[in-house]
């Protein structure tokens, strides 16, 4: 395998916790991997951005775009709406996703996509119940599957949104749609809300102790004559949701439990995508995260170690992010024969 990136989404712990998670986290392997790395390319972001560092990292790796420019949350419905194979009209589509908002004390949250756990039937239901308000404005409504919806909305063209990932756990007051035409998505979004607060999806999802679908997440908003991404890599794995919008025929997708999968398959280049740190760095579940970085540990970074030892990598990239930050570090074997460097997590500190 001549070229193999990682991209590990929250795999930089938040500075205030760095020193105590990293004290607990045995992953000698991953450590030797940092501190052989010539010296990190790091970035910072914005608390506020509207998206997450991984997900501009794709943006910019697969479409060329710099979402810094647009402040906007990765303009892929359409590539999307392809992926799913879906009819698609010319003009301006968004990603509609089933959401549930809590009650903080004194603002709104939006609660993490992932612990819906929304199964295909109670989407569909939801989605039937809802297309009708989108007809009555002209608006055309579309299934892609449980969590990831599509509108076509051309006088919404200018609306800055976020990616679900970007504004979870936070007020949503900041992160919601800003623009020319704000006014009438809010008011669609609360007809929606009041029409699916006496759902019988609800009423069953509410017996069973499980969060109740209550809103609609409009983001990911581009023309349908935008970009097709081009391919940097002849395999991408683990990309799954809307991250599949970066597929492309001359490139394989699929999913890799473990890299001995992925060193077995010897593609000449590679992006695999570990996203098992991103829930619980979500969710503040720091304990959870520290055992998803010891799983890793045995299936990823202590394989890929010894391949590059071998010889088997040419070339490997780590890139590593948080909220703010994403830091890239590079290797070859030659970067092993650095004797004196002491094997350490150290470079995970901001």
């Amino acid at each position: 395998m001549s070229h193999l990136d990682i991209l590990l989404p929250f795999g930089l712990p938040p500075a205030e916790l760095a020193t105590d998670l990293l004290r607990e986290c045995k992953t000698p392997a991953l450590a030797a991997l940092l501190a052989y790395a010539r010296s990190p390319q790091s970035r910072t972001f914005d608390v506020f951005s509207r998206y997450l560092p991984h997900e501009a990292w794709l943006m910019q790796q697969f479409l060329g775009i710099d979402l810094a420019k647009a402040d906007t949350s990765p303009p892929v419905a359409a590539n999307a709406l392809r992926q799913f194979d879906l009819p698609s009209d010319p003009g301006i589509w968004f990603i509609l996703t089933p959401v549930h908002i809590h009650i903080a004390r004194d603002h709104l949250v939006l609660t993490d996509v992932r612990q819906l756990a929304l199964e295909e039937h109670e989407s569909t239901a939801l989605f039937n119940a809802a297309r009708p308000l989108f007809e009555e404005t002209g608006k055309t409504l579309l299934y892609g599957d449980a969590t990831t919806w599509f509108v076509r909305a051309d006088d919404w063209h200018d609306l800055q949104t976020s990616s679900p990932d970007a504004a979870c756990g936070h007020n949503i007051d900041i992160w919601m749609p800003k623009g020319t035409n704000e006014l009438g998505w809010r008011k669609l979004q609360n007809e929606v809300q009041m029409l699916w607060h006496t759902h019988s999806v609800n009423a069953e999802r509410e017996e069973r102790g499980a969060k109740p679908v209550n809103s609609l997440w409009l983001w990911a908003g581009s023309p349908m004559q935008s970009p097709m991404p081009h391919a940097p890599y002849r395999e991408v794995l683990n990309l799954h949701g809307w991250m599949r919008a970066f597929g492309q025929s001359d490139t394989r997708q699929a999913h890799a439990r473990s890299a001995d999968e992925v060193l077995a398959a010897q593609p000449a280049s590679t992006l695999v995508l570990l996203d098992t740190l991103l829930a619980p760095a979500l969710s503040n579940d720091w304990g959870r995260w520290l055992q998803q970085m010891q799983a890793l540990e045995t299936a990823w970074f202590a394989p890929i170690l010894a391949a590059l030892k071998s010889g088997q990598i040419k070339q490997l990239k780590l890139i590593l992010t948080h909220s703010s930050r994403s830091t890239e570090f590079t290797l070859q074997p030659s970067s092993l024969r650095k004797f004196w460097v002491k094997p350490s997590l150290a470079r995970l500190l901001p």
